[in-house]
């Protein structure tokens, strides 16, 4: 009994790595998935006594249920059945493909990583890098949205920063689900991006069918379940500074099986998004020309990378300023039960040439919500008094004071201007010196006006407020 046993070496590391699998296995593993589910369940009962919009009990299921759940979605499986016999493949062939797409689309909603870090991160980001204010939000309107709803935030999209904000400002009533590009599809950022419960959605999908019904089903799926959402409607950045014509796509997901009998009721609420610098706003405006020579991948990373070194040159040496305000306006809800009862309206028996002059209807009231509720920020102002004087020379006593006309003048036709008259005069101030040291003004003894190789920045910067500068009294608010 007390005999010694001599094994091969080799036959002794497979023993110790045997051994190693059965504690880690048995005893580690289990002890840390308890020690994370209770972490996690800590959250939950700590978030769901605050939240005005409560988790969906579809955002916690696990990830693999739903993605079955939309493999063998009756309208997926017709599809595929179809698509078999069209490509001449197998089934089983066809059924790996949507699989596939399933994977790619489907999040992994983690609420731990949603509240603890993602809002923490969010929250970090946002103050370091603006003055963030919340400028209209009518909280008793809010209040009277049904919870059991589905809530759609539906805003303007002038940032990949808007992700980061409204994240950020919405945390404290909901959690939010983004449908995200693929420049976001980047290890290990997609990982964090899907347990943050947002879904990819991929670029020029629309000559895949097959991908594009996965995606609709998805969208379908999540809208029913009551997942309160975020979509810009513009479907992309804009590149000159007003809104773009809205894209219908996932619009029309949402409200083509819409029943206002039998289904919850689905909420818009049109958010007006500005800031007084975006950091895209240089190539968002190159992209606009044709003939501008296209920039490889590495040399956007060596640029944004050149950026953020720069920045944090610029903190150590304690001389680093905010890039200006960041506000979000927040408009009145839009009822889809209300609207469809109201106009008689019911989706599920309409073919698509009829749904979707109705979509289009609903999306540009939505649009023009929200051009409504885009934020008049200092830097606007004071890009615009420029533009309007662009071949005189100005003190800077002058550009304030034409700032302040155009003020009295936007405040007439009803505008959402974010600073108090008492904060004007430091807020433009402050506008004043970012635009000189961006060099977008030339100066000259005291005197300023706009550099005509910054125009087209300036234009940018104005637009958000032109809409306001086209109008009458006659038609102010």
């Amino acid at each position: 009994m007390t005999g010694q046993i001599t094994i091969p070496f080799w036959f002794f590391l497979i023993l110790l790595a045997f051994m190693a699998w059965v504690i880690l296995e048995l005893l580690l593993i289990p002890s840390a998935r308890w020690f994370l589910r209770r972490r996690l369940n800590r959250v939950l009962d700590e978030i769901g006594s605050r939240l005005d919009i409560e988790i969906r009990p579809f955002q916690l299921t696990k990830r693999q249920v739903l993605i079955d759940r939309l493999v063998y979605d009756p309208k997926v499986i017709e599809a595929i059945q179809r698509a078999a016999q069209e490509q001449n493949l197998s089934r089983a062939m066809v059924q790996e493909e949507v699989l596939t797409y399933a994977r790619e689309i489907v999040p992994s909603f983690n609420a731990y990583l949603y509240f603890r870090t993602g809002y923490w991160l969010a929250k970090k980001v946002a103050r370091l890098m603006y003055w963030v204010r919340v400028g209209l939000v009518d909280n008793e309107q809010l209040a009277e949205v049904d919870p059991d709803s589905t809530v759609v935030f539906v805003m303007n999209h002038r940032s990949n920063m808007d992700y980061i904000l409204v994240a950020f400002l919405a945390a404290e009533r909901t959690t939010l689900s983004y449908a995200v590009g693929e420049w976001a599809k980047i290890w290990p950022l997609q990982t964090l991006i899907k347990s943050m419960g947002a879904y990819f959605v991929r670029r020029d999908s629309g000559k895949n069918p097959l991908y594009r019904l996965v995606l609709e089903r998805y969208v379908h799926m999540a809208t029913k379940e009551g997942v309160c959402q975020a979509v810009f409607l513009e479907g992309g950045l804009s590149r000159d500074g007003r809104l773009r014509k809205p894209k219908l796509g996932l619009m029309d997901y949402m409200l083509r099986g819409f029943d206002p009998d039998i289904d919850r009721d689905i909420v818009f609420i049109p958010v007006g998004i500005n800031y007084d610098r975006t950091m895209e706003d240089r190539s968002l405006i190159r992209a606009q020309d044709p003939q501008a020579e296209k920039k490889s991948f590495w040399f956007v990373i060596k640029t944004t990378l050149g950026f953020v070194w720069h920045n944090l040159m610029l903190m150590v040496f304690n001389r680093w300023q905010r890039f200006g305000f960041a506000c979000v306006n927040f408009g009145a809800p839009l009822s889809l039960r209300r609207f469809c009862r109201d106009h008689n309206f019911q989706f599920t028996k309409m073919d698509r040439d009829v749904r979707f002059p109705v979509v289009q209807t609903i999306c540009q009231q939505i649009m023009d919500s929200i051009e409504e509720l885009v934020p008049v920020l200092p830097i606007s102002l004071v890009a615009t008094v420029m533009l309007e004087d662009r071949e005189r020379w100005l003190s800077e006593f002058d550009i304030k004071a034409h700032a302040h006309r155009l003020v009295e003048r936007l405040q007439e036709l009803g505008a959402p201007i974010l600073v108090p008259t008492r904060g004007l005069e430091v807020a433009l101030s402050t506008a004043f010196h970012m635009l000189k040291i961006r060099r977008m003004l030339e100066g000259s003894e005291g005197r300023y006006r706009a550099d005509p190789g910054s125009y087209n920045i300036l234009i940018y910067y104005a637009n958000a407020i032109a809409r306001w500068q086209e109008r009458s009294p006659e038609q102010g608010g």
